[in-house]
């Protein structure tokens, strides 16, 4: 990747991280770990990836992306604003009564989102029958699933996966955000999902395992991934839940957050600073 392109690509990285504090704290409360945990994914996709049309965004031959960890909306939304699909201040009415910015995405209501999500593992059947859909009508499309490792719990996520790999279904591009924790503490703890790596090689994906937070490799992973033929395929992001801000890397209950102490609200206005400053210092 050219230095240029990365550059850009963090930068709008630090945009979708500093929207997605923002619109938090406003909001009181939300789900920030999972957000933070796919930034550079999202901003891989809209920065270089993604085939759309922001202006148009139910264009025929469009790329979809199926967030099937619904909570990490906020993540959604911002790079969704950020390339234009609707004005930066609807960010700022997430969760009201009446947005167009649900807690979970909606397909009724936010330009960019083709599919409604939130009830756990209901998202991976959904992106399987629409690369069903491309492949029926030979289209050159692509749908990026997203899934959570603690959403694997849900026994329709390995149902999906296993039709998404009888049918080699490689224009569904599956990517598992390993960040290792959900509601309730660890995966480990929780439901231990061994190496979800080797089970998805098992299931008879092309699997490949990238940090989360590093675009370039994210971008490079996507790239082979669309070269794998006459097999499914699936990244496997080895991601840090609410990454990219240590106070929220560190906290115990960083699945969804409440700003009612001081503490969090200084560590929150610290980190949109930092970020600020970044973005200012790499747009010069």
């Amino acid at each position: 990747m050219e230095k240029q392109k990365l550059q850009e690509l963090k930068i709008l990285s630090a945009k979708i991280r500093k929207d997605i504090l923002e619109m938090l704290e406003k909001r009181g409360y939300g789900h920030m770990g999972g957000s933070l945990s796919i930034v550079e994914l999202m901003s891989v996709l809209y920065g270089k990836q993604l085939r759309y049309d922001a202006k148009n965004p139910k264009w025929e031959d469009r790329d979809m992306i199926v967030l099937s960890k619904g909570h990490a909306g906020p993540a959604w939304y911002s790079a969704l604003a950020e390339n234009g699909f609707f004005e930066r201040e609807w960010l700022f009415t997430l969760n009201d009564g009446g947005t167009n910015l649900p807690s979970h995405p909606d397909r009724l209501k936010t330009p960019g989102v083709d599919m409604t999500t939130g009830s756990l593992g209901q998202g991976t059947s959904a992106a399987a029958g629409i690369a069903t859909g491309f492949r029926m009508k030979g289209s050159g499309q692509y749908v990026y699933l997203i899934v959570g490792d603690g959403e694997l719990n849900e026994g329709q996520c390995w149902e999906a996966f296993q039709y998404i790999a009888h049918y080699r279904l490689n224009q569904c591009i599956v990517i598992i955000d390993e960040n290792k924790k959900q509601l309730d503490g660890t995966t480990e703890e929780i439901m231990n999902p061994f190496s979800i790596a080797d089970k998805m090689k098992a299931f008879g994906f092309h699997t490949q395992t990238v940090k989360g937070n590093d675009e370039e490799a994210i971008d490079a992973a996507i790239e082979n991934a669309k070269l794998v033929k006459n097999q499914a395929a699936c990244i496997v992001l080895d991601s840090v839940k609410g990454a990219g801000v240590p106070y929220f890397e560190q906290l115990d209950g960083n699945h969804s957050v409440k700003f009612n102490h001081d503490e969090i609200l200084e560590a929150n206005h610290k980190a949109i600073q930092d970020l600020q400053k970044f973005i200012e210092g790499g747009a010069r």
